[in-house]
C-alpha cells in the first residue's frame, strides 16, 4: 500500500493540505469502514497506521487479534513518537 496511494483513495488527492474538513471525516469513514472488512494482515496493518496518523485508530485490543500485530503496531506508535520530539 503506498500512502499517496491511500490518501487518493480515500481523499481524493495525495495533497493534505487541500482535504476540506467534511472530506477528511469522509474518508475516514471510508477506511473504517474498509479495515473492518479487510482480511490480508498487511493490508489491516498499513490501513491501521493511515488511520493512526488521522487520530482516528481503534484501540489495539480491538483491532488485532494478533499480540504480534499489536506489538508492531506499538512499535508504530513509538516510532511516530520520536518522530514528532515526544
Amino acid at each position: 500500500m503506498d500512502f499517496d496511494d491511500q490518501l487518493r483513495r480515500y481523499f481524493g488527492t495525495e495533497d493534505l493540505t487541500t482535504i476540506a474538513p467534511t472530506t477528511l471525516e469522509v474518508g475516514i469513514d471510508r477506511m473504517k469502514v474498509d479495515f473492518g472488512m479487510e482480511k490480508d494482515r498487511s493490508r489491516k496493518f498499513a490501513l491501521w497506521t493511515l488511520m493512526y496518523m488521522f487520530g482516528a485508530a481503534p484501540d489495539l485490543d480491538v483491532a488485532f487479534k494478533s499480540e504480534e500485530d499489536r506489538e508492531a503496531a506499538r512499535d508504530f506508535m513509538d516510532m511516530m513518537a520520536k518522530a514528532a520530539g515526544e
